[in-house]
């Protein structure tokens, strides 16, 4: 997530839109009220399209209305047109404390680039991009096992897991040890899937005597 946001208000005018999508070079903002509420989300392909709405026919035509023009006729009085005319809304938001690939389905389902993150009161405070989704998944094997290590630690008393050992190689998950019989391993594999970065999990988790031991032990897992 960016916490410096570019960003809009209602009666943002045309031109500066334009001027803030360019200079900033990004394909979207946000358009928040008075209270840092988002209203909607304003992008290049907004912009284009109102542009070629409001000059329909050829140049040719266009030029022949103008000369038959009366002399004395001025031209009608254009409205200026802002952000309020431009942002799709509502806008697709998303809260801090969502997950990654939840960000990542949004965007594919809703065919975006960007998603304002607000609070719990839809305030603006950051937004996130393809790019910083990507990111994620550059982190290191040792950060991603730090993290899932952390996620399983708070179900393993609850599931009776003794020697839950934790390896991470090229963001693949593997997780080995010895369950309680009535253990269910699926709630430690979800836990390990909601940590950033994970691309995989492999389950040798075992209910009973006889579990792999390889890996890295647990308690161990934030050194």
């Amino acid at each position: 997530m960016t916490s410096e946001v570019v960003q809009a208000h209602p009666d943002t005018p045309f031109k500066e839109l334009a001027r803030l999508l360019t200079s900033h070079r990004i394909s979207g903002l946000p358009v928040v009220d008075h209270d840092d509420k988002v209203m909607g989300v304003v992008s290049r392909t907004d912009l284009i399209e109102r542009q070629a709405a409001r000059r329909p026919g050829s140049a040719r035509q266009r030029i022949l209305r103008t000369v038959r023009r009366p002399a004395r006729a001025r031209p009608a009085r254009v409205p200026a047109v802002t952000a309020r005319d431009l942002m799709t809304s509502p806008a697709v938001t998303v809260h801090p404390e969502q997950r990654v690939v939840d960000a990542a389905r949004i965007m594919e389902r809703r065919h975006i680039d960007r998603l304002p993150v607000v609070d719990e009161e839809d305030r603006l405070i950051g937004i996130t991009t393809r790019r910083d989704l990507l990111r994620v998944f550059l982190r290191t094997d040792e950060e991603i096992r730090s993290d899932v290590g952390d996620a399983v630690s708070v179900h393993v008393p609850a599931h009776g897991a003794d020697h839950v050992r934790v390896d991470v190689r090229d963001g693949v998950v593997t997780m080995a040890g010895r369950l309680r019989p009535d253990a269910d391993a699926s709630v430690l594999v979800r836990a390990a899937w909601r940590v950033d970065g994970v691309v995989g999990v492999v389950n040798r988790l075992a209910n009973g005597r006889g579990a792999d031991q390889g890996g890295t032990p647990l308690q161990h897992s934030a050194g």
